[in-house]
């Protein structure tokens, strides 16, 4: 088999002009590298991303966290383990599930730390509009 796949190559024909092998194997390398880089550009990079993304929603699921699983279950996460969650899907029906399970989280909890600095602005906005309110008055 190797003698006959050897005198197909040693037989083949070479354009006039060109040299033996060095010029004619980068010119048939060029379609390969073109092929590798498309690829690599157009899926094998955002498929990186994505995961990469996925990977950190799925890290950052908290108690309070609305998600839906993979299978279309709606669910207020109730409390987090390492590996799993368990998510209150009604009044008094909790399951439990792996984190890879969970395709998205629709409505995160806020955090207090945001929450106070919610209140504050508002707060301010406040004021200022009675700030406000107080000049035109003085006018």
């Amino acid at each position: 088999m190797d003698n006959f796949v050897m005198s197909l190559l040693m037989a083949a024909p070479q354009a006039a002009g060109e040299p033996a092998g060095g010029a004619g194997l980068l010119t048939s390398m060029i379609p390969f590298i073109a092929i590798i880089a498309i690829f690599y550009l157009l899926i094998i990079r955002p498929q990186n991303k994505k995961r990469k993304e996925t990977e950190k929603m799925l890290a950052s699921v908290k108690k309070g966290d609305k998600i839906v699983t993979i299978g279309g279950v709606h669910g207020t996460v109730h409390s987090v383990k390492e590996s799993t969650v368990i998510v209150r899907v009604d009044e008094n029906v909790k399951m439990e599930f792996q984190r890879s399970a969970i395709s998205s989280i629709i409505n995160p909890a806020p955090v207090k730390e945001e929450k106070e600095k919610i209140e504050d602005k508002s707060e301010k906005d406040e004021d200022k509009s009675e700030g406000q309110a107080s000049e035109s008055e003085k006018n």
